[in-house]
């Protein structure tokens, strides 16, 4: 049974719990390749790691580069009704929060994948 976890701590542990925080890394770095903003999360990468250059990856598009911003959370297939939602009056509270909603989002696409096909 799929439950998406409430904060990303959750997601994290989830993800090494169920042996699927590597997949999740490549979905990530796949994610963001496919939207011309080259990230690489090595396989070395912890879950506070990720967390914290998530965050900041997402912060510096929003303030500099919104329109690819915009193109990857459409690629990633954030929900916009979830984006419309947040409270965009703190940048950095901001970027925290759309860190967490792309990683839910890219959480569903390897748990799925993982789940209906073995």
């Amino acid at each position: 049974m799929f439950t998406m976890p409430a904060t990303i701590d959750q997601l994290l542990s989830q993800a090494e719990t169920e042996m699927l925080y590597a997949a999740l890394l490549s979905q990530v770095n796949k994610d963001f390749n496919l939207a011309n903003e080259a990230i690489d999360f090595p396989k070395s990468t912890t879950p506070s790691e990720l967390k914290i250059q998530l965050h900041e990856k997402i912060y510096r598009l929003i303030q500099y580069k919104f329109a690819e911003y915009l193109n990857l959370l459409y690629i990633v297939d954030v929900s916009e009704e979830e984006i419309k939602k947040l409270d965009g009056s703190d940048l950095s509270e901001l970027s925290e929060q759309v860190a967490f909603l792309l990683l839910k989002r890219e959480w569903q696409k390897v748990w799925f994948r993982h789940k209906y096909s073995s």
